[in-house]
Protein backbone atom coordinates (compact mmCIF):
# COMPACT_ATOMS: atom_id res chain seq x y z
CA UNK A 1 0.00 0.00 0.00
CA UNK A 2 1.19 3.32 -0.92
CA UNK A 3 1.21 6.19 1.92
CA UNK A 4 -1.47 8.44 2.18
CA UNK A 5 -0.73 11.98 1.70
CA UNK A 6 -1.66 14.41 4.89
CA UNK A 7 -3.88 16.90 4.03
CA UNK A 8 -3.42 19.29 6.36
CA UNK A 9 -5.82 22.62 6.42
CA UNK A 10 -3.14 24.20 4.13
CA UNK A 11 0.54 23.78 2.41
CA UNK A 12 2.98 25.21 5.28
CA UNK A 13 5.93 27.31 4.09
CA UNK A 14 7.82 25.47 6.65
CA UNK A 15 7.28 22.01 8.95
CA UNK A 16 8.76 22.29 12.31
CA UNK A 17 9.38 19.26 13.87
CA UNK A 18 9.37 19.17 17.83
CA UNK A 19 7.62 21.19 19.73
CA UNK A 20 9.88 21.88 22.84
CA UNK A 21 10.92 25.40 23.06
CA UNK A 22 13.56 25.49 20.57
CA UNK A 23 10.93 24.43 18.52
CA UNK A 24 8.26 26.26 19.24
CA UNK A 25 10.81 29.87 19.14
CA UNK A 26 11.45 28.34 15.78
CA UNK A 27 7.81 28.64 15.10
CA UNK A 28 7.13 31.82 15.95
CA UNK A 29 10.60 33.74 14.45
CA UNK A 30 9.27 32.00 11.08
CA UNK A 31 5.52 33.25 11.47
CA UNK A 32 7.24 37.17 12.40
CA UNK A 33 8.87 36.87 9.09
CA UNK A 34 5.92 36.14 7.13
CA UNK A 35 6.02 32.20 6.80
CA UNK A 36 2.89 29.61 7.14
CA UNK A 37 4.29 27.02 9.95
CA UNK A 38 3.07 23.98 10.91
CA UNK A 39 4.48 22.20 13.75
CA UNK A 40 4.72 18.57 14.80
CA UNK A 41 5.20 16.63 17.48
CA UNK A 42 4.77 13.26 19.09
CA UNK A 43 3.40 13.92 22.56
CA UNK A 44 2.33 17.51 23.14
CA UNK A 45 4.23 21.08 23.26
CA UNK A 46 6.30 21.98 25.59
CA UNK A 47 6.75 18.30 26.89
CA UNK A 48 9.92 16.09 26.79
CA UNK A 49 13.17 17.88 27.26
CA UNK A 50 11.53 20.85 27.68
CA UNK A 51 9.27 19.97 30.89
CA UNK A 52 12.15 18.03 32.45
CA UNK A 53 14.81 20.79 32.60
CA UNK A 54 15.41 23.68 35.26
CA UNK A 55 14.60 26.74 33.09
CA UNK A 56 18.11 28.31 33.80
CA UNK A 57 18.70 31.49 31.62
CA UNK A 58 22.57 31.58 32.03
CA UNK A 59 25.45 32.76 29.91
CA UNK A 60 27.74 29.66 29.50
CA UNK A 61 31.52 30.46 28.12
CA UNK A 62 32.83 26.94 26.78
CA UNK A 63 33.73 28.24 23.80
CA UNK A 64 33.63 31.57 22.10
CA UNK A 65 30.73 30.16 20.03
CA UNK A 66 28.64 29.04 22.76
CA UNK A 67 28.95 32.26 24.99
CA UNK A 68 27.97 34.46 22.10
CA UNK A 69 25.17 32.54 20.99
CA UNK A 70 24.28 32.77 24.60
CA UNK A 71 24.56 36.52 24.82
CA UNK A 72 22.34 36.74 21.25
CA UNK A 73 19.45 35.00 22.85
CA UNK A 74 19.94 36.37 26.31
CA UNK A 75 19.38 39.68 24.68
CA UNK A 76 16.54 38.11 22.78
CA UNK A 77 15.19 36.67 26.59
CA UNK A 78 15.07 40.67 27.47
CA UNK A 79 12.29 41.37 24.63
CA UNK A 80 10.59 38.30 25.44
CA UNK A 81 10.33 38.82 28.66
CA UNK A 82 8.10 41.83 28.98
CA UNK A 83 5.14 39.59 27.22
CA UNK A 84 5.37 36.64 29.43
CA UNK A 85 2.27 36.05 31.91
CA UNK A 86 2.98 35.18 35.83
CA UNK A 87 2.56 31.79 35.43
CA UNK A 88 6.05 31.82 33.41
CA UNK A 89 7.49 32.37 36.73
CA UNK A 90 10.39 34.54 35.77
CA UNK A 91 12.80 35.03 38.41
CA UNK A 92 15.68 37.54 37.57
CA UNK A 93 17.71 35.77 40.31
CA UNK A 94 20.94 35.77 38.80
CA UNK A 95 23.62 33.36 38.83
CA UNK A 96 26.60 32.84 41.29
CA UNK A 97 29.07 30.48 40.70
CA UNK A 98 30.61 29.13 43.58
CA UNK A 99 34.45 28.47 44.04
CA UNK A 100 34.69 25.89 47.06
CA UNK A 101 38.96 26.76 47.19
CA UNK A 102 41.81 28.68 45.77
CA UNK A 103 42.43 26.82 42.60
CA UNK A 104 38.52 27.41 42.07
CA UNK A 105 38.73 31.18 42.91
CA UNK A 106 41.62 31.75 40.88
CA UNK A 107 39.82 30.62 37.84
CA UNK A 108 37.09 33.41 38.75
CA UNK A 109 39.40 35.86 37.69
CA UNK A 110 39.91 34.64 33.87
CA UNK A 111 36.28 33.97 33.61
CA UNK A 112 35.08 37.49 35.06
CA UNK A 113 37.10 39.02 32.12
CA UNK A 114 35.48 37.15 29.41
CA UNK A 115 32.23 38.16 30.49
CA UNK A 116 33.29 41.76 30.54
CA UNK A 117 34.66 41.57 27.10
CA UNK A 118 31.19 39.60 25.90
CA UNK A 119 28.97 43.00 27.59
CA UNK A 120 28.03 40.69 30.77
CA UNK A 121 27.97 42.27 33.83
CA UNK A 122 29.43 40.30 36.44
CA UNK A 123 30.83 40.45 39.94
CA UNK A 124 33.84 38.53 41.86
CA UNK A 125 32.39 37.63 45.73
CA UNK A 126 34.98 36.78 48.23
CA UNK A 127 34.05 34.58 51.06
CA UNK A 128 32.57 37.16 53.31
CA UNK A 129 30.53 38.66 50.41
CA UNK A 130 29.86 35.08 49.43
CA UNK A 131 28.11 34.22 52.77
CA UNK A 132 25.97 37.81 53.15
CA UNK A 133 24.98 36.70 49.91
CA UNK A 134 23.80 33.27 50.49
CA UNK A 135 23.68 32.75 54.29
CA UNK A 136 22.86 28.97 54.04
CA UNK A 137 26.43 28.50 52.03
CA UNK A 138 28.79 26.46 54.39
CA UNK A 139 31.52 28.22 55.86
CA UNK A 140 34.74 27.73 54.03
CA UNK A 141 34.17 28.40 50.84
CA UNK A 142 36.48 30.81 48.78
CA UNK A 143 34.30 33.22 47.06
CA UNK A 144 32.42 33.03 44.04
CA UNK A 145 31.29 35.09 40.58
CA UNK A 146 27.64 36.85 40.76
CA UNK A 147 26.09 36.68 37.30
CA UNK A 148 23.32 39.23 37.52
CA UNK A 149 21.72 39.21 34.59
CA UNK A 150 21.18 35.65 34.61
CA UNK A 151 17.14 34.15 35.38
CA UNK A 152 15.05 31.27 35.79
CA UNK A 153 12.10 30.72 34.01
CA UNK A 154 9.18 27.40 33.44
CA UNK A 155 9.77 26.58 29.95
CA UNK A 156 6.25 24.93 29.42
CA UNK A 157 4.51 28.06 30.21
CA UNK A 158 7.15 29.87 27.56
CA UNK A 159 6.33 27.14 24.88
CA UNK A 160 2.69 27.83 25.44
CA UNK A 161 3.43 31.65 24.75
CA UNK A 162 5.41 31.40 21.85
CA UNK A 163 3.35 29.41 19.95
CA UNK A 164 0.32 31.94 20.35
CA UNK A 165 3.05 35.07 19.40
CA UNK A 166 3.01 32.47 15.94
CA UNK A 167 -0.51 32.12 16.14
CA UNK A 168 -1.29 35.79 16.40
CA UNK A 169 1.23 36.56 13.68
CA UNK A 170 0.26 34.31 10.94
CA UNK A 171 -3.32 35.99 11.54
CA UNK A 172 -2.31 39.73 11.56
CA UNK A 173 -0.41 38.70 8.09
CA UNK A 174 -3.49 36.59 6.66
CA UNK A 175 -1.40 33.83 6.84
CA UNK A 176 -1.71 30.40 8.31
CA UNK A 177 -0.19 28.60 11.40
CA UNK A 178 -1.13 25.04 13.09
CA UNK A 179 0.17 22.37 15.60
CA UNK A 180 -0.42 19.41 15.54
CA UNK A 181 0.44 16.73 18.63
CA UNK A 182 0.07 12.96 18.79
CA UNK A 183 1.87 12.63 15.60
CA UNK A 184 5.24 11.30 15.31
CA UNK A 185 7.55 12.00 12.25
CA UNK A 186 9.37 9.45 11.10
CA UNK A 187 11.70 10.31 8.28
CA UNK A 188 12.51 14.05 7.18
CA UNK A 189 12.93 13.86 3.27
CA UNK A 190 13.55 16.77 0.26
CA UNK A 191 10.66 19.08 1.28
CA UNK A 192 8.54 16.77 3.02
CA UNK A 193 8.28 14.47 6.40
CA UNK A 194 6.45 11.21 6.46
CA UNK A 195 4.35 10.75 9.50
CA UNK A 196 4.81 7.01 11.61
CA UNK A 197 1.07 6.27 9.97
CA UNK A 198 3.01 6.62 6.46
CA UNK A 199 1.40 9.93 5.49
CA UNK A 200 3.13 12.61 3.99
CA UNK A 201 3.45 16.17 4.72
CA UNK A 202 5.15 18.35 1.84
CA UNK A 203 6.70 21.81 2.61
CA UNK A 204 9.34 23.90 1.18
CA UNK A 205 11.35 24.08 4.22
CA UNK A 206 11.38 21.67 7.44
CA UNK A 207 12.96 22.61 10.76
CA UNK A 208 14.47 19.46 12.49
CA UNK A 209 13.92 20.55 16.18
CA UNK A 210 13.42 16.76 17.45
CA UNK A 211 15.89 17.08 20.43
CA UNK A 212 17.85 13.38 20.46
CA UNK A 213 15.74 12.35 17.59
CA UNK A 214 17.21 14.97 15.34
CA UNK A 215 19.85 12.87 13.51
CA UNK A 216 18.30 9.29 13.44
CA UNK A 217 15.25 11.05 11.24
CA UNK A 218 17.47 12.76 8.51
CA UNK A 219 17.32 11.19 4.83
CA UNK A 220 20.70 10.79 5.76
CA UNK A 221 23.76 11.04 8.01
CA UNK A 222 25.25 14.21 8.27
CA UNK A 223 28.89 14.70 8.45
CA UNK A 224 30.84 15.03 11.55
CA UNK A 225 27.75 15.69 13.40
CA UNK A 226 26.51 13.78 16.22
CA UNK A 227 23.76 13.86 18.86
CA UNK A 228 24.01 11.75 21.81
CA UNK A 229 21.40 11.55 24.52
CA UNK A 230 22.75 12.81 28.56
CA UNK A 231 20.43 11.34 30.62
CA UNK A 232 19.38 14.23 34.15
CA UNK A 233 17.74 13.87 36.95
CA UNK A 234 16.22 16.58 39.41
CA UNK A 235 14.60 16.80 42.57
CA UNK A 236 12.52 19.55 44.14
CA UNK A 237 11.57 20.24 47.54
CA UNK A 238 8.55 21.41 49.47
CA UNK A 239 8.07 25.26 49.71
CA UNK A 240 11.27 26.74 51.92
CA UNK A 241 10.96 30.48 50.93
CA UNK A 242 13.86 32.56 50.83
CA UNK A 243 16.06 29.49 50.98
CA UNK A 244 18.56 30.55 48.33
CA UNK A 245 18.52 33.76 46.49
CA UNK A 246 20.18 32.98 43.49
CA UNK A 247 20.78 30.06 41.13
CA UNK A 248 23.41 28.47 42.47
CA UNK A 249 26.23 26.30 40.95
CA UNK A 250 29.63 25.08 41.65
CA UNK A 251 32.28 25.94 39.75
CA UNK A 252 33.23 22.64 39.26
CA UNK A 253 30.19 21.84 37.42
CA UNK A 254 31.72 22.46 34.10
CA UNK A 255 34.58 19.65 34.47
CA UNK A 256 31.84 17.42 35.49
CA UNK A 257 29.12 18.54 32.54
CA UNK A 258 32.16 17.83 30.14
CA UNK A 259 34.14 14.81 31.16
CA UNK A 260 33.64 11.59 29.94
CA UNK A 261 32.60 9.94 32.85
CA UNK A 262 29.45 7.75 32.57
CA UNK A 263 27.94 8.99 35.65
CA UNK A 264 28.48 12.61 37.23
CA UNK A 265 26.91 14.94 39.76
CA UNK A 266 27.85 18.67 40.81
CA UNK A 267 25.93 21.40 43.43
CA UNK A 268 23.02 23.51 41.44
CA UNK A 269 20.22 24.82 43.41
CA UNK A 270 17.13 26.89 42.15
CA UNK A 271 14.92 29.11 43.78
CA UNK A 272 11.34 28.43 42.24
CA UNK A 273 8.53 30.93 42.49
CA UNK A 274 6.33 28.60 44.04
CA UNK A 275 9.39 29.23 47.10
CA UNK A 276 10.24 25.52 46.12
CA UNK A 277 13.98 24.74 45.67
CA UNK A 278 15.14 22.49 42.61
CA UNK A 279 18.20 20.63 43.35
CA UNK A 280 20.41 19.58 40.36
CA UNK A 281 22.33 18.05 38.88
CA UNK A 282 23.45 15.00 37.24
CA UNK A 283 24.75 13.56 34.25
CA UNK A 284 24.52 9.85 32.76
CA UNK A 285 26.22 9.87 29.54
CA UNK A 286 24.28 7.44 26.40
CA UNK A 287 21.62 6.59 29.03
CA UNK A 288 17.73 6.34 27.31
CA UNK A 289 15.64 5.00 29.82
CA UNK A 290 13.72 7.60 32.21
CA UNK A 291 13.74 5.79 35.13
CA UNK A 292 14.41 7.44 38.63
CA UNK A 293 17.69 6.35 40.09
CA UNK A 294 17.98 5.99 43.99
CA UNK A 295 21.73 5.60 43.87
CA UNK A 296 22.04 8.94 41.44
CA UNK A 297 19.31 11.00 43.65
CA UNK A 298 21.49 10.16 46.88
CA UNK A 299 24.72 11.37 45.35
CA UNK A 300 23.22 14.46 44.39
CA UNK A 301 21.51 15.21 47.18
CA UNK A 302 24.99 14.77 49.21
CA UNK A 303 26.07 16.42 46.71
CA UNK A 304 23.87 19.63 47.45
CA UNK A 305 24.01 18.88 51.23
CA UNK A 306 27.58 19.40 51.81
CA UNK A 307 27.04 22.82 50.41
CA UNK A 308 24.19 23.99 52.05
CA UNK A 309 24.00 21.63 54.80
CA UNK A 310 20.43 23.24 56.17
CA UNK A 311 19.02 21.34 53.07
CA UNK A 312 19.24 18.68 54.65
CA UNK A 313 15.87 19.69 56.81
CA UNK A 314 13.82 20.57 53.90
CA UNK A 315 11.96 17.42 52.52
CA UNK A 316 12.43 16.38 49.44
CA UNK A 317 8.57 16.06 46.95
CA UNK A 318 9.05 14.62 43.86
CA UNK A 319 12.22 13.56 41.66
CA UNK A 320 12.23 13.50 37.79
CA UNK A 321 14.74 12.95 34.62
CA UNK A 322 15.10 14.12 31.60
CA UNK A 323 17.24 13.58 28.09
CA UNK A 324 19.42 16.46 27.13
CA UNK A 325 20.70 15.89 23.40
CA UNK A 326 24.20 16.66 23.61
CA UNK A 327 27.28 17.18 21.57
CA UNK A 328 30.43 16.18 21.68
CA UNK A 329 32.04 19.73 21.32
CA UNK A 330 29.09 20.98 23.06
CA UNK A 331 27.84 23.56 20.29
CA UNK A 332 24.51 23.00 18.83
CA UNK A 333 23.63 22.27 14.82
CA UNK A 334 21.86 25.20 14.23
CA UNK A 335 21.21 25.60 10.22
CA UNK A 336 21.11 24.25 6.48
CA UNK A 337 22.56 20.67 5.73
CA UNK A 338 24.99 20.82 2.63
CA UNK A 339 22.98 18.17 1.00
CA UNK A 340 19.50 19.39 1.68
CA UNK A 341 19.70 22.99 2.10
CA UNK A 342 15.82 22.78 2.60
CA UNK A 343 16.37 20.61 5.45
CA UNK A 344 17.73 23.39 8.44
CA UNK A 345 18.60 21.43 12.14
CA UNK A 346 18.04 22.95 15.63
CA UNK A 347 19.31 20.45 17.81
CA UNK A 348 22.34 19.27 20.10
CA UNK A 349 21.53 21.83 22.74
CA UNK A 350 22.58 19.85 26.11
CA UNK A 351 21.76 21.85 28.94
CA UNK A 352 21.21 25.08 26.78
CA UNK A 353 18.66 24.34 24.75
CA UNK A 354 16.08 26.80 27.07
CA UNK A 355 18.59 30.22 26.60
CA UNK A 356 19.72 29.32 23.58
CA UNK A 357 16.44 28.79 21.78
CA UNK A 358 15.81 32.27 21.08
CA UNK A 359 19.32 33.06 19.38
CA UNK A 360 18.92 29.73 17.88
CA UNK A 361 15.55 30.67 15.82
CA UNK A 362 16.71 33.97 14.58
CA UNK A 363 19.81 32.20 13.08
CA UNK A 364 16.88 29.59 11.58
CA UNK A 365 14.90 32.36 10.62
CA UNK A 366 17.74 34.20 9.32
CA UNK A 367 18.61 30.66 7.12
CA UNK A 368 15.58 30.83 5.39
CA UNK A 369 14.41 34.36 4.57
CA UNK A 370 18.26 34.77 3.40
CA UNK A 371 19.07 37.68 5.98
CA UNK A 372 22.75 38.20 7.54
CA UNK A 373 22.64 37.24 11.14
CA UNK A 374 23.78 39.34 14.63
CA UNK A 375 26.37 36.59 15.41
CA UNK A 376 28.54 34.42 13.00
CA UNK A 377 26.35 31.35 12.35
CA UNK A 378 29.48 29.17 11.45
CA UNK A 379 30.73 27.52 14.34
CA UNK A 380 26.68 26.01 14.97
CA UNK A 381 26.31 24.58 10.92
CA UNK A 382 25.91 21.23 10.97
CA UNK A 383 28.88 19.80 8.95
CA UNK A 384 31.05 22.31 10.89
CA UNK A 385 33.85 19.92 10.47
CA UNK A 386 33.92 21.17 7.09
CA UNK A 387 34.10 24.19 7.61
CA UNK A 388 37.22 24.30 9.53
CA UNK A 389 35.54 24.49 13.34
Amino acid sequence: MSPRVQEPAFHPDVVVVGAGLVGAACAAELALGGAEVLVVDSHHAGGGTTAAGMGHLVAMDDSPAQLALCRFSQLLWKELLRELPATAEYDPCGTLWVAADDEEMAAVAGKIEIYREAGIPAEILDAAALREAEPQLRPGLAGGLRVPEDGVVYPPVVVDCLLARARRAAKSRGKKFALVTGQRVEKIGRGEVTLADGSKISSSFVVDAAGIAALEILPGPVAGAAILPRKGHLVITERAPGFVRHQLVELGYLKSAHGSAADSVAFNLQPRATGQVLIGSSRQFGRRDAEVEPAMIARMLERAFSFTPALRKVPVLRAWTGLRPACPDHLPLIGPLTEYPEILLAAGHEGLGITTSLGTARLIADAIFGLPSAIDPKPYLPERAGHGH
